[in-house]
Parts: structure tokens; sequence; C-alpha cells
């Protein structure tokens, strides 16, 4: 059962690390998102977010064998990936590529919700 809750912190993980390459350029980016990025200044903010997805991404990964990073992680995660989620189903207009994504953070969400479950049951046992 504690491979499954590692599992659980690694996909999401993964989930969060996947935007990570497209900090080194805006075509990875445009092709991940399936939007344009026009100007400069929007390809920084871009790649930032980029960037942060990698801080989010590896903190669940170090959770994964640091367990006392694990609520922490946890709580970054859920709100990096269900305030995205949450934001595309709610503006309803985002693009097929962006739906895909949002559906991938709803779903990694949910495994990382049963990690997060299971890993308090087995502390009270």
């Amino acid at each position: 059962m504690r491979r499954f809750v590692t599992a659980c912190f690694a996909l999401a993980a993964l989930v969060n690390l996947a935007p990570t390459p497209g900090a080194l350029s805006a075509a990875r980016m445009e092709a991940a998102y399936g939007v344009t990025i026009a100007g400069s200044d929007l390809e920084i903010l871009m790649r930032h977010r980029a960037l942060l997805f990698g801080v989010v991404g590896g903190l669940l990964l170090a959770a994964c064998f640091r367990t006392g990073l694990r609520p922490l992680a946890a709580a970054v995660g859920l709100f990096s990936m269900l305030s995205f989620g949450i934001v595309v189903l709610a503006v309803g207009d985002a693009n097929p590529a962006l739906q895909r994504l949002a559906g991938s953070d709803l779903v990694a969400s949910a495994v990382l919700v049963a990690g997060v479950l299971l890993d308090r049951r087995l502390q009270r046992d």
C-alpha cells in the first residue's frame, strides 16, 4: 500500500513536471497549449509558468521519498492542478489542448487525493 501512495505522488509529480521543458522555447508551449504566444512579454510569463510547474512537480517528487513533505506537497499540488482545472471548466471556452490538460490535472488531483487519504490511513494504523 505504501508503494501505491508513492505512485500517486509520482503521477502527480509527472503531470506537473511535463510542462517544464516549455521554459526552453515558446514553440514547445504553443504546441502543448494550442495557443500562439504573441510577443516577448507573454513568452516570459509562459516560461516562468513552466518553471513554476517544475517547482510544484519537484516538491511532489521529493514527497515520494520524504514523507514529511507530503502534506505540503499535496496542498501545493492540489491547489495548482485544481485551480487550473476549475478555471478552464468555469470559462468553458478553452481550446481542445487546454481542455485535455485540465482533464489530466483533474484526474491527477483525484489520484493524489487517493494517495493522501491512504497515506493518512496508513499513518494511523
